[in-house]
Parts: structure tokens; C-alpha cells; sequence
């Protein structure tokens, strides 16, 4: 296998390191299928004494012909039991020869609740690899990148302890507290505005204000700026709008504002926090101009790109982005989730609807899944695709994709998930030497989505299904409703439009309706109610009430795009304007939910084994 780059800290010039990480990324993926072949017999011969292999009767075999005819493609809810042994304390081999060192928390839901990734302590050095190559990388597009700083707001989420004591964490906050992130050699490239103690924060306002403010004091230093995902990133401008008169006077007066009050914090941002009225002057005379239109450039005037995912669910906010930063470039790096990183984009600097991942043979044996995706609606661009969920192809190896193609990605991973959907749909994009390049183009089932929630069609239908009993007092009923994620405020949020039927003459009181609202929030997984509470990711979720007929007229407008009418069915999520626009212009009420729902970390059968931070 292709030798893989060293550790920074080596005595090397950063030109050198460079070299060795782009020759290594172009030695893999010339080589792909001998790659995958490879890591695909570590994992199995690593792996040959596993119970689930030896339930399906591998018996030691690592060729990839028994591999395929043994294992089945498997979905989250059929490891469930394995996983839930694991996380009860159950120390046998029973997915990984290796011990499981923690579970690390996905996005996507199974019962409501966060799937648990197994790992082990390996994986943290293949992300830190990963990580490794992605500004040699960068490097080639935008020189000098070593010279300054990136402004990057990065934060940890609530974590959990499973009954048998593993923690279970998103795979970010993982990373953050880990001695890879914390303990990590001078690197021009990982040279943060952010002190580590103000990331390692658990208290999201003091974390925020900590970072902004160490931004803001070294701003002619910041050279790049970013977040995990866009959202994130537009939540740290808003932030500013609201509190630059009191940042304006920390850095004024040297001293930090007393509501930061973690002592860690107030240690690590003191050794930079100097008065300077000029600065302070300065932001605040910008600030205070009507427009904050090109408000990146203007504050942080070296800044050469931000870096933030804007694919997927995300590109609804670059306009967002492009209105901050007068149109610097969004640059999308990497793809991975929390089975494992999958790819880097080798072309960072392309336009957001053309970025494409490169997947990394190295780093897990992937698989892909044809599918077939329905047509209906999809024409006219405001209904989710949908996939068919019963398959009869054969799955594509990495190698094997076609041009053009689209496919549901499955991985086999070191950790101990064989022939997994992910759930990620792709398609392939064009190829770097013998590996394929995919455009990401959806989470499979997925309807709604703010930041990291993903809400599919059956958990909406469920919310809307409970909250609708609410109306039976007054002789109402829900005719027909649909959905809208809506980013036009900071946090976005979920928008239900509802068209009511009501045989009685008693009037349904709002608070009745508001009610509803947080009987849905109420309703919807962990992940969500994690956005809305401690995260503050996401807004109160809108009811708005519109006109009775206006899913006939909805209906007429898809029939005009092109729809069969045998064949429609009411979209559960909106996204083209014109759409939008027909279902706002008959909106005759709306409410808010009236408060947060209930979460708490850690899954809900864990009574007495959460963590708080």
C-alpha cells in the first residue's frame, strides 16, 4: 500500500510535506483497485474471530468474491442489537477485534434517538491523516497560506455514557478533545485564532463570544475563515450583529465582559486581549454602517476564501454567504460522516454546484448501490427524490462506477461496520486517475433539515399526525400540509404550512395551534430537539395556516410543470420559490412554538448514565 505521510512534526520543510502528501494522494488513487482490495483483506484477517463474521460464515476468508457472497448489505436497525450489546458492556469480539473506544454519534436517527458508531482508537489517526492532506491540498490553488491564520468557529456538543461506560460523542467533539487536536505540534496549517480552551468550551454563548472576539483581535493575521457547515458559520455573523458594541468594547478596553466567566476561557483570551482603541474604532464604525453587505472582507480584509460545506442540504444558505462576503469563494474540503471520512475535493476553488469528492481507497472498502430514483415531481425541483428502497442490482465496486451514474454508498470500515448504507446519495462526477470524483447530492429519506437534523417523511408524518389530535376539541381536522425549511432567519427553521377543515363554529384559540407546535417539535428525534435546546441551531418550529384550496392550486401548479395527475401526491417538503411563493400568498394565520422542547444527552433508555458538559 501506497506509504503514507508522515507526522508534521518531522524535520521536513512544508514545501517537502506538501510534495509527499499530494504524491501520496496521487499514488492511491492511480492504484485504487489494488488499494481496496488490500484494505478490504486487513479488515477481514483483523477481523476473522469477529462473532457477525463468524455468524455469516467467513471463516477466515479475506477475497473480496466470499466477502460479497457471505455478508449482507445491512441498514443501521439490523446492527441495532449488536451495537446495544456493545453499548451495555458486552467486551467480546463481537463486530471488531479491537476494543471499541467509544461510540461516536450520528446525525441520522434510528427510533428517534442518534445512531451509535463504533470505533476504535485507530480511526483517530486515519482522520487525523485525512485532515492531514486536505491544505496540501489547498495549497496548490492559494499560495501562502502558512503566512497568517484561519478563523475558524468550531465547538463541542453534549456527550453521553452508555450503561456500560464507553462515551458516546459527535465524531467532532471526539476529535476536539482528543490529544491529536489538543496536544498537536505547531502546524502553519492548524495555526487557529481560537485558544483551544475557548473550542473545549461546553457553554456555547462563552465559546461563540470567545472565538468572535479572538477573530476580531487578530484580524489582519486571518487569512482564511470557516465552520463545519454553513449554517454554523452565518449563526457566528448574526452573533456579531447582536454583540459587537460589547466586543467592540473588550478589545477597546483590554478587559473581557464579565459574562464570560469559564476561567479557562478567560485565561486563554487574556494572553491575547490587549486595548486597542484604533481596532475597536474600526469595527465599530463598520458596524454601525446600514448595510453588512461584504462584512467578511471588510473586517477580516486578508481573507482569501471561507471554508464551510455548502453541498447538500447547506447550499441553501450561499446566497447568505455570498451577500457577507461580496462573493469570496465557499470552499467545500472534505466528506466523511461518522462511520468514517470518505473524500477530499482536489479542485476547492470550483463553484459549490460542481464540487466533488474524491474518495480515498485508504480509508474504508466502499461499495455502491444503484439507484433508482422516481421522476415524479423531481422535474419541477420542489419534492425530494425519493429512492426505491428495494434493490435488485448488484452492489459496484470502487473502481467500477460508471460516468454519470448515481449510487447509494455502502462501507466496510475498520471499526466494525461490513456492507453498511450510509444512506449518502452520489454520483459520479469524473475520475482522479483510477478513483472516482462524486457529486453529493442527498441524505436518502431526508425531508427537512436546518443544520445537522435530518428529518425523513415518517418522523414528520408522525409529529404532524400527534399534533393534529389537538384539533379534535373544536371539530377540526388537517386537510393537507407540507413543509419548508426556512433560512431566511438565524437559526433557520422548520415551517409546517396547514390547511384546516373545521365543521363546528368554535373558533380554534391560538394558543391551541402554538400548542401544536411544540407537540411536533416534541415529537421529532434527538438530534432536532438537540438544535433547538442546547445547540440553539434551530428556530421555533411556524405553523402557518393557509387558505382552504390552496393544495388544489398546488396541485395545478405541478400538473402545469409537467406532473401526471394520476400520479401526484402532495409534496411533504417545498423548496422551489415559485412554490413558496403560492403557499405564503395564502397564508391567513401563522404561530411559534412557545418554548423548547424536552432533551437531554444520551439516549432516553439510558436513565442516570448522561454526561453534561
Amino acid at each position: 500500500m501506497p506509504e503514507a505521510p508522515k507526522n508534521p512534526s518531522e524535520d521536513v520543510t512544508l514545501e517537502k510535506r506538501n510534495n509527499r502528501a499530494l504524491q501520496f494522494l496521487e499514488d492511491v488513487t492511480s492504484n485504487a483497485a489494488q488499494v481496496q482490495r488490500r484494505v478490504l483483506a486487513e479488515i477481514l484477517s483483523c477481523n476473522a474471530n469477529v462473532e457477525y463474521l463468524q455468524r455469516h460464515g467467513l471463516n477466515g476468508r479475506t477475497d473480496n468474491e466470499t466477502f460479497k457472497k457471505l455478508l449482507p448489505v445491512v441498514c443501521y436497525d439490523d446492527l441495532k442489537h449488536d451495537i446495544e450489546r456493545i453499548a451495555n458492556g458486552d467486551a467480546s469480539p463481537i463486530l471488531c477485534s479491537k476494543p471499541i473506544s467509544e461510540f461516536l454519534t450520528s446525525s441520522g436517527t434510528s427510533g428517534g434517538e442518534r445512531k451509535l458508531m463504533p470505533t476504535i482508537e485507530e480511526e483517530m489517526d486515519r482522520r487525523t491523516l485525512f485532515y492531514s492532506l486536505q491544505m496540501p491540498v489547498m495549497s496548490q490553488f492559494v499560495p501562502d497560506l502558512d503566512k497568517g491564520k484561519g478563523m475558524y468557529f468550531y465547538f463541542i456538543k453534549s456527550e453521553s455514557k452508555t450503561p456500560g461506560g464507553l462515551v458516546a460523542r459527535p465524531v467532532l467533539t471526539s476529535y476536539y478533545k482528543s490529544s491529536h487536536f489538543k496536544d498537536r505540534p505547531y502546524d502553519p496549517y492548524t495555526n487557529y485564532t481560537s485558544p483551544n480552551q475557548t473550542i473545549l468550551c461546553a457553554d456555547s454563548y462563552q465559546s461563540m463570544y470567545s472565538q468572535l472576539l479572538c477573530g476580531l483581535i487578530q484580524n489582519q493575521e486571518v487569512l482564511r475563515v470557516g465552520a463545519v457547515f454553513a449554517s454554523g458559520f452565518i449563526r457566528a455573523i448574526r452573533f456579531l450583529e447582536k454583540l459587537w458594541e460589547v466586543l467592540c468594547n473588550d478589545i477597546r478596553t483590554g478587559i473581557l465582559d464579565s459574562k464570560i466567566t469559564d476561567e479557562s476561557v478567560r485565561e486563554s483570551v487574556s494572553k491575547i486581549l490587549k486595548p486597542n482603541p484604533e481596532l475597536a474604532c474600526h469595527i465599530e464604525l463598520e458596524c454601525r454602517k446600514g448595510s453588512w453587505k461584504g462584512i467578511i472582507p471588510r473586517l477580516w480584509p486578508n481573507t482569501k476564501y471561507i471554508d464551510v460545506i455548502v453541498t447538500g442540504t447547506m447550499s441553501q444558505y450561499i446566497p447568505t454567504l455570498d451577500y457577507y462576503s461580496n462573493g469570496l469563494p465557499l470552499v467545500c474540503t472534505m466528506y466523511g460522516s461518522s462511520e468514517c471520512y470518505f473524500g477530499l475535493n482536489l479542485d476547492p476553488l470550483c463553484k459549490p454546484n460542481e464540487v466533488a469528492y474524491t474518495l480515498l481507497p485508504t480509508m474504508a472498502y466502499f461499495e455502491f448501490l444503484p439507484v433508482n430514483r422516481k421522476a415524479e415531481l423531481a422535474h419541477s425541483g420542489f419534492e425530494p427524490l425519493s429512492m426505491n428502497d428495494k434493490q435488485d442490482q448488484e452492489l459496484v465496486d470502487l473502481v467500477d462506477v460508471e460516468l454519470g451514474e448515481e449510487y447509494e454508498l455502502v462501507v466496510t470500515t475498520y471499526a466494525g461496520l461490513y456492507r453498511y448504507r450510509v444512506g449518502d446519495i452520489l454520483r459520479v462526477a469524473g475520475f482522479k486517475n483510477k478513483a472516482p470524483q462524486f457529486n453529493f447530492l442527498c441524505r436518502k429519506n431526508v425531508v427537512l433539515s436546518i443544520d445537522s437534523d435530518k428529518t425523513n417523511e415518517v418522523e414528520l408524518q408522525n409529529a404532524v399526525k400527534n399534533a393534529a389530535e389537538c384539533l379534535l376539541p373544536f371539530d377540526a381536522t388537517l386537510t393537507e400540509y407540507t413543509g419548508y425549511a426556512d433560512t431566511s432567519t438565524i437559526p433557520g427553521h422548520y415551517v409546517l404550512y396547514w390547511e384546516l377543515s373545521q365543521n363546528g363554529e368554535t373558533l380554534i384559540p391560538p394558543s391551541v395551534l402554538e400548542d401544536c407546535c411544540l407537540v411536533i417539535e416534541e415529537s421529532l428525534n434527538s438530534v432536532y430537539r438537540q438544535g433547538r435546546v442546547s445547540d440553539k441551531s434551530i428556530g421555533p418550529l411556524e405553523i402557518k395556516v393557509v387558505e382552504n384550496g390552496t393544495f388544489d392550486k398546488l396541485m395545478d401548479f405541478a400538473i402545469s410543470q409537467g406532473a401526471s395527475i394520476n400520479q401526484y401526491k402532495t409534496p411533504r417538503c417545498v423548496k422551489y420559490t415559485p412554490i413558496v411563493e403560492l403557499l405564503n400568498s395564502r397564508v391567513v394565520s401563522n404561530y411559534f412554538s412557545p418554548k423548547c422542547p424536552k432533551w437531554a444527552p444520551g439516549h432516553k433508555q439510558w436513565c442516570g448514565c448522561s454526561v453534561q458538559e
